[in-house]
C-alpha cells in the first residue's frame, strides 16, 4: 500500500485524528530536524534555518459520525462530524471504531415502500435514520461498541481513468500527502518551515489556530481541496475548476466570511507558478473554508494563501481527484515557499 492509499484508508474523525497523525509524525520525522505533537493534537514539523518562518498546513480530520444511542432493537442513532449531505448516506456501509474492534454497519432508514406519498418525496435527515451492526438488541449491541464511538465511512481507494483517484477522506489526506512531499523537496530551505499536520478543522479549524498562535510565522500557506465545477448541474458561475487543470490559487472564501489572500502572497503565488510553468486555476468561494480563515486572523495577522486541489464530491464516501493536480500542488507549494 502507497503512503496516498495509506492516508485515504486510515480513519481520523474530527477529535479522534489519533491513527493519522501517527503517519504524519513517521512520515515528517525523515525530512524534519524535530516533530512534535502539541495538547490539542496537531501535529508539528520544523525543517529548514532561516530568519524567515513559514507555516505549511494541511488538517489531517476527516468528516464522520458519532454513535449518540443504542435502540432497544440494537440499532445506533447518530450525529454527524463535520458537513455532511444527508441525501448521500442512506445504505452506505461505514466502520464504528469501538474500543472492541471495527464494527461494520449499514446505514439505514424507513423503507419507501412503507412510507406515504408525501413523506416519499421528502429527503430522509439523519435523525431519521441508524446503523445496523447486525446486533439482535441493545443488550447484544452494547457489548460491541459504546455511545461516543466515533464512526467512519468504509474506507476505499482506487483508480478511475487514466489520471484520476478516488478514495475516503480525499478532503484532507491529499492535502497531507502534498504537504509531507513538499517537505521533502524543502528540508534545506533558507526558511525556517513548520509542517503542521492540523486537528479538527473540520469542526471550527479548531487545530490551526493553536498551531498558528503557538508558531507565529511570517506567512502561512493552507493546502487543502476546494469543489471541482466539472460535473453536471454545476453552472461555470458557480464554480469553473476542473479536474486535471492544475491546482487552484484561492482569492477569496465564503463570500469573505473565510480567508481573503494577502495580496503579496497572490503575487508570489502567481509569479511562482508562471516561471515554473505549473498550470493553475483561480478560486473564488461564496462558501467553504480553510485553516488559512482562522491562521490569518491569529496574534496580529499573519498573511495567509491557500493551494487548493480541485475534488469532485467532497464529504462524500469517496472523494475523486487528479493525480496531475496533486503533483503540480506540491510544486506550486514548493515554488511558492522559494519566493517568500
Amino acid at each position: 500500500m502507497d503512503l496516498l492509499e495509506q492516508l485515504c484508508r486510515t480513519p481520523g474523525v474530527s477529535g479522534f485524528e489519533g491513527d493519522i497523525a501517527d503517519i504524519m509524525k513517521h512520515e515528517l520525522k525523515k525530512t524534519c530536524h524535530e516533530v512534535n505533537q502539541d495538547n490539542f493534537g496537531n501535529v508539528i514539523g520544523r525543517a529548514g534555518r532561516g530568519k524567515k518562518t513559514i507555516m505549511l498546513v494541511a488538517h489531517m480530520d476527516e468528516v464522520g459520525f458519532m454513535v449518540k444511542h443504542i435502540a432497544k432493537e440494537g440499532y445506533l442513532n447518530f450525529v454527524e462530524i463535520g458537513g455532511l449531505d444527508d441525501r448521500i448516506l442512506l445504505t452506505q456501509r461505514v466502520i464504528v471504531k469501538s474500543k472492541k474492534g471495527d464494527m461494520v454497519g449499514i446505514i439505514g432508514s424507513k423503507p419507501p415502500h412503507l412510507q406515504g406519498a408525501e413523506d416519499r418525496k421528502k429527503p430522509v435527515k439523519h435523525e431519521d435514520m441508524f446503523i445496523d451492526i447486525g446486533a439482535k438488541n441493545k443488550k447484544e449491541a452494547e457489548k460491541m461498541v459504546e455511545i461516543g464511538d466515533p464512526v467512519i465511512f468504509e474506507p476505499n481507494y482506487g483508480k478511475i481513468g487514466k489520471d484520476l483517484r478516488y478514495g475516503k477522506a480525499a478532503d484532507n489526506r491529499i492535502g497531507c500527502w502534498a504537504l509531507i512531499k513538499a517537505m521533502e523537496k524543502l528540508k534545506n530551505a533558507d526558511a525556517t518551515i513548520y509542517a503542521v499536520g492540523s486537528a479538527q478543522e473540520e469542526v471550527g479549524l479548531k487545530g490551526a489556530r493553536v498551531a498558528a498562535y503557538k508558531i507565529n510565522p511570517d506567512w502561512a500557506i493552507a493546502i487543502d481541496t476546494t469543489i471541482a465545477g466539472d460535473t453536471p448541474g454545476i453552472k461555470e458561475n458557480e464554480s469553473s475548476l476542473k479536474l486535471g487543470k492544475g491546482p487552484a490559487i484561492t482569492i477569496m472564501e465564503a463570500s469573505g466570511r473565510g480567508v481573503i489572500t494577502h495580496p503579496k502572497v497572490r503575487d508570489v503565488m502567481m509569479k511562482a507558478a508562471k516561471a515554473a510553468k505549473i498550470p493553475i486555476q483561480i478560486d473564488v468561494l461564496e462558501g467553504g473554508m480553510t485553516d488559512a480563515a482562522t491562521i490569518y486572523l491569529t496574534r496580529e495577522g499573519i498573511p495567509s494563501g491557500v493551494v487548493s486541489i480541485p475534488t469532485r464530491y467532497l464529504h462524500g464516501p469517496s472523494g475523486v481527484f487528479s493525480m496531475s493536480d496533486l503533483e503540480n500542488s506540491v510544486k506550486l507549494t514548493v515554488e511558492t515557499v522559494k519566493r517568500l
